[in-house]
């Protein structure tokens, strides 16, 4: 049973095909560049060995119609698609699904046209998300498609935690709210999380870290999320790449009036030249240590901001939850820096959060617990699977569909 993943940017398709008999990664990659002349597609394929042999193809791809067919070529050439029609399903990434979607859902004319109405919750990922929907479904209509959004996990957020403090009708007449982001990856974790301690997920209290370019923390109580970092956009919350998170919002209109900085400079400054690169010059937090490393004090000061809020919000969210019996690291940061994790637990020894440093130091790509003996916490690192997770979705949501015992739409 096989099932590709699609993931679509402004300029790019992230893919992946999946053997869901056995869970296997069959073949992955990511074309970059469409529409100039520079197009490219790095592509990796699972041999018979079960390791995987990478390939740089170059290939001028003017748009995402054109981005696709490249696709399909290249896993036909690979003999992992030998036929896109032999797919059981796709499954697509979509980044917001507002409060319409609260689960993912089998694509049809009606969802393609809600998902468009979303755009302005999400104008610069909701677009280029639809646009690969529309072209995977003008190519492959007789191949059953999913939406997964990466807000659905967050659906469960009560409302004392989704509000924001602003006049009611905002909510009522615009859908300002927080909604949370990177539910895939969350989830996914978490479940893994439930898995290696031997317990239901609904049995569980976990604060989950994916910790990346984009970051965000999630409190799960019994399996749900019950509060989560990013609001209503991904700019709130967690120190990022290039995302200020949490900010003064007078700051915007202090800017704007004392510098004379239109409000979209404003907006894309934020957004793009802030968090760890707005304070040190680099997003690259392996390039941050080394800079740290050599005594470089605007470095420290990047590393100093992002490991106190990260521990800000694991105690924020200990006392949301009241009981925590792990905490999951997750994310290329969360998965590889022994460094953050370490000076993002320092402290917390009366909330019985105690890493073993030796564990800690070992721990990179793989799961496996770091907590001290002493710690009443567990302490997880897992890599996160965020394709795996859509495929997953897009398997049950056609299963669903078919059986005809639950609505798939909402």
């Amino acid at each position: 049973m096989k099932v590709a993943i699609i993931n679509c940017g402004s300029s790019s398709i992230k893919y992946a095909v999946f053997d869901m008999s056995t869970r296997d990664l069959l073949g992955s990659g990511l074309l970059e560049k469409i529409g100039t002349a520079g197009s490219r597609v790095r592509h990796r394929r699972r041999n018979e060995h079960g390791s995987y042999d990478e390939i740089l193809m170059h290939e001028p791809v003017s748009n995402h119609a054109e981005g696709f067919e490249f696709v399909l070529s290249v896993t036909s050439k690979m003999r992992i698609l030998e036929n896109p029609n032999e797919l059981f399903g796709i499954g697509h990434r979509v980044v917001h699904g507002g409060e319409t979607y609260q689960r993912p859902v089998l694509i049809d004319r009606e969802v393609t046209s809600k998902i468009r109405a979303l755009i302005p919750l999400a104008p610069l990922h909701n677009p280029a998300n639809l646009e690969g929907i529309e072209v995977a479904l003008g190519r492959l209509p007789d191949v059953p498609q999913v939406a997964v959004f990466d807000t659905s996990f967050h659906a469960t957020i009560p409302p004392r935690a989704f509000h924001y403090a602003l006049p009611y009708r905002l909510y009522e007449n615009h859908h300002v709210r927080r909604y949370g982001f990177h539910g895939n990856s969350h989830h996914y974790v978490a479940k893994r999380a439930a898995a290696m301690l031997g317990r239901p997920l609904e049995n569980l209290n976990l604060i989950t870290l994916h910790l990346g370019n984009g970051a965000s923390a999630t409190a799960v109580s019994s399996g749900k999320s019950i509060d989560t970092s990013m609001g209503m956009t991904p700019l709130e919350g967690l120190m990022m790449g290039t995302r200020c998170g949490d900010l003064d919002p007078a700051i915007h209109f202090y800017l704007a009036r004392e510098t004379g900085m239109p409000l979209e400079d404003v907006e894309s400054m934020l957004g793009n030249q802030s968090g760890l690169k707005g304070i040190c010059g680099s997003n690259d937090m392996r390039e941050i240590t080394r800079l740290a490393e050599e005594s470089d004090p605007r470095a420290q000061l990047a590393m100093d901001i992002f490991c106190y809020r990260l521990k800000k919000y694991i105690g924020a969210y200990f006392a949301a939850l009241g009981r925590v019996d792990a905490i999951v690291f997750t994310g290329g940061i969360g998965e590889n820096s022994g460094l953050i994790r370490s000076a993002s637990c320092e402290g917390l020894s009366t909330m019985g959060i105690v890493i073993d440093e030796k564990k800690n130091n070992g721990a990179s790509g793989r799961e496996t617990e770091i907590q001290d003996e002493r710690s009443t916490v567990k302490i997880l690192v897992i890599p996160t699977n965020e394709e795996l997770e859509i495929a997953e979705h897009t398997v049950e949501t056609i299963n669903a569909a078919k059986s005809g015992s639950v609505s798939v739409k909402q």
